[in-house]
């Protein structure tokens, strides 16, 4: 008798011998993992002969019910086909390098006329805008730039507040602004400062010349008798020093020709793989990123995984890349990488040399430091998860969870919040919100929950576990209707534990370190103290949700507030109520403060509709 195996090996013996990609499909026709081979005939078969196999390969294997192929002319495009079918699919068993900060840039943009030091995430590259970063997680950066511009006496408003002054502000008068708006500095004196300002981040030269610079004007005050200023400054220099002394790094600039670069290396451990990023920008070793993932669940060679990872990073990053790329991987394949990433329009990639050695050797020290601290310290989200799938009894270690939290005071505008956590992060673009229909009985969580859960499951593609905040009667609430659709998906609640104080019999509720996890079919709740990786994970989900369902809920709630009394207010019309409701950020005791011009020109409201608002404003005072 011919199994699903025997036909699908059959399938992949036919196929060339050429390079390209593959995609795995399960019984409903999802792609469920992507693959790219120098010779598709050689690597597709081996997922379904006799060849010993990874456990999560094995595991894959069973789900897949077909798979297409896609021939390319060289290894190095079906690099490039690779990640973008990854991008496209989401396959649930490839690894995804997921880099979910966005980093700080230093952005000036010489399209204005006096341009600004702006503080920016995920920035665009135009012709007469220039960048400079990312800077790091954690760095004080916009500090620095404030310092800056205060010291410097650069512009810091916004353009369409710059266009419209008639008068210098607050900051020219305390000597932190020139006044470019009202014409008080030349344009040229302006941009002199500007790239004296800048020197900061573009080498050590340029940045002792603008320390220089801070250091005689100190002391010009100190003369002139104004030692308040001189004083503020001197505190300004030594933020500015310190800042210095953490990014610059004189062996860095003795190492590289080119001033930006990105130098990848990677430790490979007992059971996970940690691939980190030094940044050089300007010569200056600005920061690290640090991934890793779990050994046991590469399905391809570990090399060809790295560089799969690496192009994934600079397709997310593909708006702000160096002018080089050493990679600590001198394999055969380095040449498809490079011209992969070369063929975009990247940049220069090069390999192991002993010119980068000593930067290439911090860069593998910090991968196999992060992994090692991370160990000791029970904080690899891969324990959480396989932890979870333990207590779960799962076939597999779960990727995608979501949690939800209902919001709801006095039965008024109920709401809930979807969060999504992949691979023990989160996953914004995922987050949902819901409006709750009220109830005649007010708060009732448990047909509130119903009502959500009903309303998720319509739309499919579940994850690997549903998290609820809440005990054992709101999960077995959302197990009920589970069960009635035949979804096997997994439910868990979480709850802090509950202990009767003696005397008065009041519940005390503890803290959070005594949180648990409510398991359908399991006697006693299980403590999250006993793994602080699950316990980070789930308990990061709960205080997430709590926070969103929160704030949609005091949106509706203010709305619905502010709604009623917008109502009562003839002469308004729907179109004026919408600009007060979209834009208002006061109280009515707040808006009783401003006369009537000034409510006109704040929602852009006729002469008549602000003295009706005004009218109504000083009635519900009396």
């Amino acid at each position: 008798m011919t199994t699903k195996r025997d036909s699908l090996l059959e399938k992949a013996l036919s196929l060339p011998q050429e390079p390209g990609c593959y995609l795995m499909q399960d019984k409903l026709g999802r792609v469920i993992y992507v693959g790219k081979a120098k010779r598709l005939k050689s690597r597709v078969t081996s997922y379904f002969n006799e060849s010993a196999k990874s456990l999560k390969t094995e595991h894959m294997v069973a789900k897949v019910e077909d798979f297409q192929f896609i021939i390319t002319r060289s290894d190095a495009e079906s690099f490039i086909l690779e990640n973008n079918l990854i991008k496209e699919h989401a396959p649930k068993y490839n690894i995804r390098l997921r880099d979910d900060k966005s980093y700080p840039y230093l952005q000036i943009n010489y399209e204005e006329d006096f341009p600004r030091l702006e503080y920016v995430r995920r920035p665009k590259k135009a012709p007469k805008k220039e960048l400079y970063g990312p800077f790091p997680t954690g760095s004080n950066i916009s500090q620095i730039l404030r310092i800056l511009t205060k010291s410097f006496a650069l512009r810091d408003c916004s353009l369409s507040e710059f266009k419209s002054r008639k008068t210098p502000c607050l900051y020219h008068q305390m000597k932190q602004c020139s006044a470019p708006c009202v014409n008080l500095i030349a344009q040229s004196d302006y941009e002199k400062d500007l790239k004296t300002a800048i020197g900061l981040f573009q080498g050590k030269i340029k940045a002792n010349k603008m320390f220089d610079a801070l250091t005689e004007k100190m002391n010009q005050y100190a003369e002139n008798e104004e030692f308040e200023m001189a004083a503020l400054l001197r505190d300004d220099l030594k933020v500015l020093g310190d800042f210095r002394e953490q990014s610059f790094d004189q062996q860095v600039e003795n190492l590289i020709s080119e001033k930006d670069a990105d130098f990848w290396s990677y430790f490979v451990g007992e059971e996970e793989i940690d691939l980190s990023l030094y940044l050089i920008r300007s010569g200056m070793l600005l920061g690290q990123k640090n991934f890793h993932f779990i050994r046991s669940e590469l399905m391809d060679e570990l090399h060809e995984e790295l560089f799969q990872k690496i192009l994934q990073y600079y397709s997310f990053e593909d708006d702000v890349v160096p002018e080089r790329i050493v990679v600590d991987l001198e394999t055969e394949i380095i040449g498809s990488f490079r011209e992969a990433l070369e063929s975009l329009g990247h940049t220069k990639v090069t390999g192991y040399s002993k010119k980068v050695q000593a930067l290439l050797e911090m860069c593998r020290k910090h991968a196999e430091e992060s992994q090692r601290v991370r160990k000791e310290n029970q904080d690899s989200v891969y324990v959480g998860l396989n932890k979870l799938k333990e207590l779960l009894q799962m076939k597999e270690r779960p990727q995608t969870l979501e949690c939800y939290d209902i919001a709801i005071w006095q039965g008024k505008s109920p709401t809930a919040s979807q969060i999504v956590f992949e691979e023990g992060k989160p996953h914004k673009q995922k987050y949902r919100y819901y409006h709750l229909n009220e109830r005649p009985e007010g708060n009732n969580d448990f047909a509130m929950m119903r009502e959500v859960f009903e309303r998720r499951l319509q739309h499919g593609s579940f994850p690997d576990v549903f998290i609820v905040d809440g005990g054992l009667a709101q999960v077995n609430t959302v197990k009920a209707i589970l069960d009635e659709l035949k979804i096997e998906t997994p439910i868990v609640g979480i709850a802090k534990s509950r202990e009767l104080t003696r005397g008065d019999f009041r519940e005390r509720e503890l803290s959070k370190s005594d949180e648990r996890l409510i398991i359908p079919g399991r006697a006693n709740p299980y403590s999250l103290t006993k793994c602080p990786s699950l316990f980070k994970i789930i308990v990061s989900m709960r205080d997430e949700a709590h926070r969103f369902s929160r704030k949609l809920h005091h949106k509706a709630e203010s709305k619905r507030v502010f709604q009623t009394w917008l109502d009562q207010i003839k002469g308004l019309g729907e179109e004026s109520k919408k600009r007060i409701l979209r834009e208002n950020t006061f109280t009515q005791d707040e808006l009783r403060a401003f006369d009537v011009n000034e409510l006109k020109n704040l929602f852009d409201l006729k002469i008549d509709q602000a003295r009706a608002l005004k009218n109504y404003l000083n009635s519900e005072r009396e």
